[in-house]
């Protein structure tokens, strides 16, 4: 990156800063690059360290870099699309999907999903926690419910606990015929076990991505999935609308 004096422009001088470091991003640095710190880069540009600042933030809120605590601002990596309102349909764990299992437990959902499950209030239901990863780095946080009528061949002595039980919740559930599922995304706030996962504080904004799964006999699982809403970007088309993932920032 080298020396640039920025001239009067008529745009604020942040916003040219920022198309300036932009471009310099795609030229010099690599993925993962740990960018010089706010003084080095403020003095080979002219500017102020608030209007570098003001760039930077700018720069992060789209995607292209990430602040890392311990680190510092390097370059963030490639975005990953995930379909969303799609026509293509498949369980959770299929296909390669992108999400590690992480654990598995009985417990008794919120009221909500007990509606979309149409179970029983008191009636715990499977509950397997996965992260979705993106360049080392968890993007996203979900909560998938599976009543025991939709794995009745689950047994605890094969893989009583951990991501063992969750693996083996999600092979029973594949053995059912899909018949479709369908998805909402509204905006909320993330929860304290999310925002520990998820590398937020309590209260950030998050997209919630609600999917449910149906057989013929009705809704055979319920899917809860917490994006931080700063990794992703919502886009519509033919195919339908799509999560872009873009980095996970400190």
């Amino acid at each position: 990156m080298g020396t640039t004096q920025l001239e009067s422009v008529p745009e604020p001088k942040y916003w040219h800063l920022k198309t300036v470091l932009s471009e310099a991003l795609d030229r010099d640095f690599a993925v993962g690059e740990v960018l010089p710190n706010e003084r080095e880069l403020a003095a080979r540009f002219g500017v102020a360290r608030a209007t570098l600042r003001q760039a930077l933030e700018q720069l992060e809120l789209e995607g292209r870099l990430q602040r890392r605590r311990g680190v510092g601002t390097t370059v963030a990596p490639p975005r990953v699309g995930v379909a969303v309102g799609s026509t293509g349909h498949s369980w959770p764990g299929e296909s390669a999907d992108g999400w590690e299992a992480v654990d598995a437990v009985e417990a008794v959902p919120a009221g909500a999903v007990l509606a979309l499950l149409g179970t029983a209030a008191d009636q715990p239901v499977h509950t397997v926690r996965r992260t979705r990863v993106t360049q080392g780095q968890a993007v996203a946080a979900e909560l998938l419910y599976v009543p025991a009528a939709s794995v009745p061949g689950l047994s605890a002595i094969d893989a009583p606990a951990g991501p063992a039980r969750a693996r083996a919740v999600l092979r029973e559930l594949q053995r059912l015929a899909l018949d479709g599922q369908d998805r909402s995304v509204e905006l909320g706030s993330a929860r304290a076990d999310d925002a520990k996962e998820l590398d937020r504080l309590p209260g950030a904004p998050v997209l919630l991505v609600t999917t449910r799964y149906f057989t013929a006999e009705g809704t055979a699982a319920v899917s809860v999935a917490t994006y931080r809403a700063d990794t992703c970007r919502l886009t519509f088309g033919d195919a339908g609308m799509e999560i872009t993932e873009t980095r996970a920032a400190s």
